[in-house]
This record gives structure tokens, sequence and C-alpha cells, in this order.
């Protein structure tokens, strides 16, 4: 997939878009490598919109509101719908700041630049005559003091695993989003055993997922087919296709990343032992399948 790169002042970075929106609430997914002791973006808030960074690589700063705080890799960034505005700086030595960042999706595109004085509204801004928002962007100058992290940033090795070995399964999981306080949606780091799957096969009504292999080989197992999946595949699996998936690891193991979304309303399918999962009522019942005319001739 193609970089696409900018450079506004010390806005200095480039962009992958991985994952484009299935309509307005669709999930997205891009990777962001920022050059070193620049920053991302403006400071920035989605009004209704939930944000989950992964830093893939290198070190840098974590700038919100006023103050800053130190990141590095394996750590995982939480910004929370109309919460405290944010961007990214990368360390002025080495490497650049590699970071994959997930979005929940957002039904009005409202975001807000506090810095620049600007409202984005999707690919349009208000005021209208202002400058571009990357643009308007006035320069940083002294950073805020470096603070403790809040809740709201947590590292890989700081979240503790949780182990499910049963039939095809074996997987270890550690729920980064969960610990970092998330709340629209959610982002798993998973080890899936030689061999083993990472979870029994199911498809969702209303979570929205997507899915990053960081290593390992291994097999998607999606509806009837077996497609390979080695370090770098991205997989989306949109809600209500009624298509059921899971992961099973080749010789060496397979690790993954894990998003979705956390819809109330959801419910879960798996097909292979005809059961349905009803979230809002937290309730697993057995359902037989029937055809549309079944009882009515």
């Amino acid at each position: 997939m193609q970089w696409s790169s900018h450079e506004h002042g010390a806005l200095r970075a480039a962009r992958q878009r991985l994952s484009r929106p299935r309509g307005s609430r669709g999930v997205t997914l891009s990777r962001w490598r920022i050059e070193p002791g620049a920053r991302s973006t403006p400071q920035h808030v989605h009004v209704d919109e939930e944000e989950i960074f992964f830093v893939l690589s290198g070190a840098g700063l974590s700038w919100q509101g006023g103050a800053v705080h130190e990141i590095g890799t394996g750590d995982v960034l939480v910004h929370l719908a109309d919460g405290v505005p944010h961007t990214l700086i990368a360390s002025d030595r080495g490497e650049p700041l590699d970071v994959l960042a997930f979005a929940s999706g957002s039904p009005t595109g409202l975001t807000l630049l506090p810095r620049a004085g600007v409202t984005w509204l999707g690919s349009r801004w208000l005021p209208p005559d202002a400058a571009h928002p990357f643009a308007a962007e006035p320069p940083a100058g002294t950073l805020p003091p470096r603070a403790a992290r809040p809740a709201t940033i947590t590292s890989l090795r700081d979240v503790e695993p949780t182990v499910q070995d049963r039939g095809t399964v074996h997987r270890t999981r550690r729920d980064l989003a969960g610990a970092a306080g998330s709340q629209l949606s959610g982002l798993q780091h998973v080890t899936v055993a030689p061999g083993r799957r990472s979870s029994v096969r199911h498809c969702h009504s209303h979570d929205d997922e997507l899915f990053v292999v960081l290593d390992g080989q291994g097999t998607l197992l999606l509806g009837d087919e077996r497609l390979p999946v080695r370090p770098g595949s991205i997989v989306a699996r949109p809600p209500a296709t009624g298509v059921a998936h899971a992961f099973e690891a080749g010789a060496g193991g397979l690790v993954l990343l894990a998003y979705g979304t956390r819809e109330p309303a959801d419910t879960c399918w798996y097909p292979d032992s005809r059961k349905i999962a009803f979230r809002g009522l937290g309730v697993i019942a057995r359902v037989q399948p029937l055809d549309y005319w079944d009882g009515e001739q």
C-alpha cells in the first residue's frame, strides 16, 4: 500500500491507509511514520470517535493538553471521544516513530483543533476562510513539562495475559485497550500456539473488526476458504457478513493484534456449535437454523 507524506513546518510524517471506512461509522486503520523531532498532526480531538495507537517501533512523546508523556515500542495509547487534545512527537534521536492508529468511526466527522482554532468537518473545515488545518497549527514553542503517564497509556509488557486452552483453541491474550480505559472499541494482543486456533469460528452482527499479523505464519479460516497470512497481513471483518472467521497458527505460532468496536446490540453467531451470543442480554443460546418456509406450509 502506498504512503502519502505531508510537511508543514514541524508537522512531518508519512501515512499509510491500511483500511478505509465502510459508511459513516466504519472503522479505520492507518500506519504513521513520524520523522525524528517532528509531530504527526496538529493537536486535535475527535468529538465522537475513539482512537487507539500501538507503537510498533521508535520513541517519542504523546502531547496531551498541557502535558507530554514519554512513549516507546509496545506502548498503547487510548484517546477517548471528546477527550483531551493530542498529537505525537518523535524523538529527535534515532529512528522515526512508527505507530498503528485504529479509529472507531465517526458519524459526524467533527474534529476540534484548539491550537489551530479550526474545526474539521470531514474533508472541510470551519471557518471556511481559514488556512488548511495543518498550516493553521502554530509552532509548538516550548513544550509543557514531561509528566507521569496517565491511565490511558499502558504498555504491552505491563498488561497481564490470560490463557485459553480448550479444544482447537490455544491463545494468550492481553487486553491492551481495556487496560487503558477504552470505551467504544478494544485492542488485544493475541499469541496463538502452533497448530491451534485464535478462537472458535464466529461472525458479528454489529461489531466491526480488524486484525494485523505481527509475527509468524498461519491461515485465515473465512467461511469455506483457507487463506494464508504472514507478518503485515491486514484482515478486515465488517459486521453483518454472516461469514465466520478464525485464525489457525502455523508451525511457528502466530502473533496478531485484534481490534474491534463494542456495539451494545451486537450478536455473535458460532456456526460450528449453532450458538448465538446476545451481548446486550448477557445470554448465549443454541438455535437450529431453518429454511424461511419451514412451518409455513
